[in-house]
């Protein structure tokens, strides 16, 4: 079953954009606004959408050869939040990142059991852009 997602942001060349989940849009920006992430969030999305490679802020969730497009937003500090994204290039070369899962508070460096099974399910996930 394919998911949808709408967008939210799009970079000045029309090149990047970042979407939200449809199904998780509510958790995801309740979630950033309860926790006041939302400057996080939108510097975050500047990178992204300005083509900067900044691993602290956002960075590849390499587990196994089937997760090689989800990516992570990492909120460091208080609550340690992260939005677990998948990326795609459309046919025009556009690239999407797609927020996909929220993880309200990571606990421990390395992937856990939880974070792995989250990414994986990130991974599954097939989208239709509204």
């Amino acid at each position: 079953m394919k998911r949808t997602a709408f967008v939210v942001k799009t970079s000045p060349d029309g090149k990047r954009c970042i979407a939200i989940d449809s199904l998780n849009a509510d958790k995801i920006l309740n979630t950033i606004k309860q926790n006041k992430l939302v400057k996080k969030f939108d510097l975050i999305c500047l990178t992204i959408l300005s083509g900067i490679r900044n691993s602290d802020l956002y960075d590849k969730e390499d587990i196994n050869n089937r997760c090689k497009k989800v990516t992570a937003m990492k909120f460091k500090g208080q609550p340690n939040a992260r939005i677990y994204c998948k990326e795609f290039v459309t046919d025009d070369k556009t690239l999407i990142v797609i927020c996909a899962e929220m993880l309200e508070s990571k606990k421990n460096q390395k992937n856990q059991h939880r974070e792995i099974n989250l990414i994986g399910k990130v991974a599954s996930y097939e989208y239709i852009i509204e």
